[in-house]
């Protein structure tokens, strides 16, 4: 195990994320997003933890997660109730106020919306096409890089903006009191604007050894919502790897953590795939000749 004083990245660890946290240094990750295992859910690989144990089995990890996570950190936790005797479970809310408790800030929700999710037919219920990825903060003030995420402006500003009311040229307040205020005017030369807090973003990924794998796209959002290039991102259930080869390609230093050995292989092999493309696109972009050498 590593002393507290040096943090591993750039590294897969296998082992029990809530046993190796232990040894990392007090406020060292700038971002922490995973997709743990959901409740009854992966037996085979981690055991399959039963609703009414999950908030139990799950706490003692958050509270690692809370040492780690820098004061300017984000912790993003991909995460979706299961049907239980035809009803939603609530372990996803209880473990909500839980980790209230315990000290996080819950911050916002974003939906993952999944644009190509399966097709199917149930007797009491609709096609499951979102998942959430719940945002947590150790303090109100935290890094938050909103300018790297913009999205073009889109078609409905050519007639939301051409006739502007007396209220749209200040920062009026929300009707509804939802301290949301805007002044519209401030758009008006803009070709971009702030995403919103859906994420429509389809379910396909490379990784086709790992039973719900996110795509690369999900954890790439994050990474540049909310760190710079240099920064420490975990995934404490690394999986077959999606988030590190994500951190990687936006030079950010990594950190996966899996129980699972051949999940762990399976990212070192991601990850050197990605190292061998880089090093491909740079010796091709060395060796391509500039458009001037044509004149």
């Amino acid at each position: 195990m590593a002393s507290r004083s040096i943090l591993p990245t750039d590294s897969i660890i296998c082992g029990d994320c809530e046993q190796v946290l232990k040894d990392f240094p007090d406020d060292s990750v700038d971002l922490i997003i995973t997709s743990p295992p959901y409740a009854d859910a992966r037996k085979k690989a981690y055991g399959g933890i039963h609703p009414n144990g999950y908030v139990d089995w799950f706490l003692p990890k958050t509270e690692q997660f809370l040492r780690i996570l820098r004061p300017t950190g984000t912790f993003i936790l991909n995460i979706k109730e299961k049907v239980v005797g035809g009803e939603r479970h609530t372990y996803v809310l209880e473990l909500i106020l839980k980790m209230r408790q315990q000290g996080w800030l819950w911050t916002e929700e974003f939906v993952w919306h999944k644009k190509n999710c399966y097709p199917g037919k149930w007797p009491n219920r609709l096609r499951d096409a979102w998942e959430r990825c719940l945002q947590f903060n150790k303090q109100k003030k935290f890094n938050m890089y909103q300018d790297k995420v913009m999205v073009p402006m889109g078609d409905w500003a050519k007639s939301r903006l051409r006739n502007l009311s007396d209220t749209d040229k200040r920062r009026d307040e929300s009707k509804v009191q939802s301290g949301f205020g805007k002044n519209i005017s401030n758009w008006l030369a803009r070709d971009k604007a702030y995403p919103t807090n859906v994420l429509h973003l389809a379910t396909e990924c490379s990784n086709r050894n790992h039973s719900a794998a996110f795509p690369l796209s999900l954890p790439e959002w994050f990474i540049k919502l909310f760190t710079e290039e240099g920064g420490v991102v975990l995934d404490p259930f690394v999986g077959s790897g999606t988030s590190a080869v994500a951190a990687k390609r936006l030079k950010r230093r990594y950190i996966g953590i899996d129980i699972n050995m051949g999940y762990c292989t399976e990212s070192e092999k991601e990850l050197q795939n990605e190292e061998e493309k880089a090093i491909l696109e740079k010796t091709y972009s060395y060796c391509r000749p500039s458009p001037m050498s044509h004149r």
